[in-house]
């Protein structure tokens, strides 16, 4: 099963970066995010922004993404 990029984006929805996976399954609980989502972010490294986190995420990403490669 994977995420879908706008629902990983409503998740961290007002974050502050850089941010660490356990900041951002924090700021994702906070944000509705269901707990499959909350758990995926949580093993995440510190990231720089959301380009950096949806690249983390990547293998677990469904439907379009904007990665040209």
């Amino acid at each position: 099963m994977g995420f879908q990029v706008t629902e990983v984006q409503k998740a961290l929805k007002g974050a502050e970066y850089p941010m660490d996976g356990e900041q951002l399954a924090e700021l994702a609980r906070s944000n509705g995010a269901d707990d499959a989502l909350v758990e995926a972010l949580r093993g995440v490294r510190e990231v720089d922004g959301p380009n950096t986190v949806m690249q983390e995420l990547k293998s677990d990403l469904g439907g379009s993404t904007q990665d040209s490669s």
